[in-house]
């Protein structure tokens, strides 16, 4: 009773907080699990729009537009910040508060394209990681992440497949069995990929990924026979995308992307050295690697169940989603990172789950792991 008193008047506060706004939306998303307090909740912090200024404040982010407070976050309690487009300002004071609290700062476009992050500079000095990291691009281990990575993508999406199925069983019957045939085809393309043999991953990669991208395309088909016909979605797209469907996607991955990354920071690992996915300039492709094994259970099923539920993926005249559609699309990403999947003969908070995979590779490439073993979200 008491626990619950406690979040109500949190969720109450924070309301009064908030100033009425046509401009500018923040969202604060505050982690309370049953049987927590307060005390220990995790809160995140997203703030968009033009004209508001991001400041610290006696142990607190205060958020302020025009001179006026708009909300703010005990800084014991922040678990990230999570800055959308321009026209925010943050002040230095911030910026240092949140790298010596260890909380991140990062900043995305309004399509969900990840700009940049703010870590503090001890947390990339792992010397030993990284350069065993670089190594392991050069020999069998980075043929078994690659491996791997593409192997956890295929069973979640074959999972997921089932998930929506074993709803549809009562209903469309065809449809059922249709679903669950395209998920049992996904094991030929795991044992197709367990075939491939190569010395090290450049000798290997686009034989990898031409298997990864067959099964993709029987997955995305399958998709599309269940999401509402009036999305009139054209196929899966990545950037640049205009439809409302995939923008929604494409937007749900740069939450999580956020979430990888620094996953990824904390384990002591390079962002921008990856396996799966080749190198280029800017490029973060351990993040691509590593996000593979999670886009299915915490984007795509949260996107392809709000669509269902027929929640209004809207859309301005340049084909961008608005600002309410965005603040909804975060908050369902990040409130599907807190919930709990079966990992390790435990149910575990899937946020935990990606830090626990960042350092079972971390470990791997180390030589301190025999084996990397993907994530696989259950049905």
């Amino acid at each position: 009773m008491n626990s619950l008193k406690n979040k109500n008047s949190v969720l109450k506060s924070l309301e009064d907080s908030v100033l009425p706004a046509e401009s500018f939306s923040i969202l604060l998303l505050a982690a309370l699990f049953s049987n927590t307090q307060y005390e220990g909740a995790r809160m995140e912090l997203i703030v968009e729009g033009r004209g508001l200024f991001v400041g610290k404040h006696q142990g607190r982010l205060r958020v302020t537009r025009e001179q006026k407070t708009v909300t703010e976050v005990p800084l014991i309690h922040l678990d990230q910040v999570i800055v959308i487009d321009s026209g925010v300002a943050i002040s230095s004071d911030v910026v240092r508060t949140c790298v010596e609290e260890g909380i991140p700062i990062h900043f995305l476009s309004q399509s969900g394209r990840a700009i940049a992050g703010l870590y503090s500079a001890g947390l990339t000095g792992t010397v030993l990681t990284r350069r065993a990291q670089l190594m392991a691009y050069e020999d069998a281990r980075g043929v078994a992440l690659a491996r791997a990575f593409i192997a956890g993508k295929l069973e979640n999406q074959a999972n997921l497949l089932r998930y929506m199925a074993k709803y549809r069983k009562e209903t469309d019957y065809a449809l059922y069995e249709e679903m669950m045939l395209v998920a049992l085809e996904m094991r030929d393309y795991l044992h197709e990929l367990e075939q491939l043999k190569g010395e090290n991953i450049e000798t290997i990669r686009e034989r990898l990924l031409s298997v990864e991208g067959r099964a993709a395309q029987r997955y995305w088909n399958t998709i599309a026979r269940i999401i509402p016909i009036e999305l009139d979605w054209p196929g899966r797209e990545t950037r640049g995308a205009t439809d409302r469907f995939n923008s929604a996607l494409n937007y749900g991955y740069g939450i999580l992307y956020c979430q990888v990354e620094r996953a990824l920071t904390l384990a002591g690992l390079d962002s921008y050295g990856g396996f799966l996915h080749a190198d280029r300039p800017g490029k973060p492709s351990l993040v691509l690697d590593l996000i593979e094994e999670f886009r299915q259970t915490v984007v795509d099923r949260t996107i392809i169940g709000l669509v269902n539920k027929h929640f209004a993926i809207e859309q301005d005249e340049d084909h961008r989603l608005t600002e309410a559609t965005r603040k909804k699309l975060a908050e369902k990403v990040l409130e599907r990172l807190e919930s709990s999947e079966l990992y390790e003969k435990k149910r575990q908070a899937l946020r935990f789950i990606l830090q626990s995979q960042a350092r079972h590779l971390a470990l791997f490439v180390r030589a301190e792991r025999e084996r990397y073993e993907p994530f696989v979200a259950g049905w």
